[in-house]
């Protein structure tokens, strides 16, 4: 059944959908809205619980989520072998979601002594949670879409992240004051089934998707069979591959210099906002501000973005606009600074790095797109937090404060400018050989047409 017209010609008015794509973008609308939702209604939380925990206690933390990422990769892995994704999917987030109940409970019941213990294993969790559950859904993204409607549609996907994390930041910065942080949790979990329910609609719609144009040559059953492989593939994998090791070094580039502004943003709530719930409150808004600037320009810009400038540009945008904000933080280390600075990476990273990056995985084997990028985007992105965290913390130690902090993060930012350009023109030369490859298996028709396009 083809989509409705009018859906089409409101949705062409923002990006350029295809016949036959409007319900598989939705349904990714969806679901993407309900992780982020459940994700950003619980982050105020962890942000509030790692400040009363102690500023100093945090590079602790950072190296417990990263030992943790490390111990749930490979039961993920071997899901990931068994069973077909419409299986470990949703066995993966109601894992996640018996946990918040678990956490809900304990907070419920438990005295109030033991809530500095809680904060500090609820941050750990929260940690690993995000990472994995939006790493899932974007290797299914992946895995649905091809490269070509990657370019078109993974922008306007991303609004829809867009929209949920504000959904979840305004119900916390509402709410945190009156309700309970037990009864907040509670609301993430409805939240994490709506978003199972979501995923199997997008899956049922895999094989109509594959069949319009630009879709890729794979066929449903494709699709829905069991990956197989190795647990451990996800890491021999990776390092076995350079373009693969190279995605790596983006995700730890660009986790090191996060994670340096997400500690001096810590310190300047702790500073300004004595009152917990005050606190939650001016995280939950800082995420509210973020989230309405990346809305627009996933909106309005970041596919345009990416036709005119192509991959490799479009990846360096993030990095370039860091060596210039840690430059002004080096010569104006003000609380001002710091927040605007964060303010707009964050959105430059939500609206046009992370739905560019997510498009390096279109050209890679289908066990890469689960195995390798959970490794990456939960092992290395963790890993990337470690650095930044003890980093941090010896250039204080030093007492070099915001402007060592920032003269540190410049050639690491310079690093990750290098490896952008590099990684966008490699991803490219795998999407031609792999438009040839597809051309030359089609037969001689579909390669006559290709280059009678050629010499017009």
């Amino acid at each position: 059944m083809p989509d409705p017209a009018p859906a089409r010609g409101s949705l062409a008015r923002l990006i350029d959908v295809q016949p036959g794509e409007g319900r598989a973008l939705g349904w990714a609308w969806a679901y993407i809205f309900s992780i982020l939702a459940a994700y950003y209604v619980l982050r105020p939380i962890r942000d509030q619980m790692g400040v009363a925990g102690g500023i100093e206690n945090l590079p602790w933390l950072f190296t417990a989520t990263l030992v943790g990422m490390l111990c749930l990769n490979l039961p993920f892995a071997y899901l990931v072998k068994r069973m077909p994704r419409a299986r470990f999917v949703p066995i993966t987030y109601r894992f996640f979601a018996a946990n918040i109940l678990a956490f809900a409970l304990t907070l419920y019941l438990a005295p109030p002594d033991w809530g500095i213990w809680i904060g500090r294993v609820f941050f750990v969790w929260l940690s690993i949670f995000n990472l994995f559950v939006v790493s899932i859904f974007w290797a299914t993204i992946v895995d649905v879409f091809s490269n070509e409607q990657g370019r078109r549609l993974f922008g306007f996907i991303a609004a829809g992240a867009t929209l949920g994390a504000i959904a979840g930041s305004a119900t916390t910065a509402i709410l945190a004051k009156n309700v309970p942080t037990w009864g907040l949790m509670l609301c993430a979990v409805v939240l994490l089934e709506i978003a199972v329910f979501c995923m199997r609609g997008l899956a049922a719609l895999s094989s109509r998707l594959h069949e319009v144009p630009g879709g890729t040559s794979s066929s449903a059953d494709v699709q829905d069979r069991t990956i197989g492989g190795s647990v451990l593939a996800g890491v021999t994998r990776t390092f076995a591959s350079p373009y693969l090791l190279n995605i790596s070094l983006f995700l730890l580039l660009f986790s090191v210099t996060s994670t340096f502004l997400y500690f001096e943003q810590a310190g300047i709530a702790k500073r300004s906002f004595p009152d917990r719930g005050a606190q939650t409150a001016f995280f939950a808004s800082v995420d509210l501000a973020v989230n309405l600037l990346t809305l627009g320009v996933q909106l309005f810009l970041t596919g345009r973005i990416v036709n005119r400038l192509g991959v490799a540009l479009t990846l360096a945008i993030l990095p370039a606009f860091s060596i210039l904000g840690f430059a002004a933080l080096a010569i104006w280390p003000t609380i001002g600074v710091i927040v605007a600075f964060q303010v707009l990476r964050r959105a430059g990273n939500f609206a046009i790095a992370r739905p560019v990056r997510e498009l390096l995985f279109t050209v890679v084997p289908r066990e890469d797109r689960y195995k390798a990028k959970s490794f990456i985007d939960t092992v290395v992105y963790r890993l990337g937090d470690q650095v930044g965290a003890w980093s941090f913390t010896g250039i204080e130690g030093l007492g070099f404060g915001s402007t060592g902090i920032a003269g540190t993060a410049l050639p690491l930012s310079a690093a990750w400018l290098l490896n952008s350009l590099w990684l966008g023109r490699a991803q490219e030369r795998r999407r031609t050989a792999e438009s040839s490859k597809s051309i030359e298996s089609a037969g001689p028709p579909l390669a006559r047409r290709r280059d009678e396009r050629r010499t017009a």
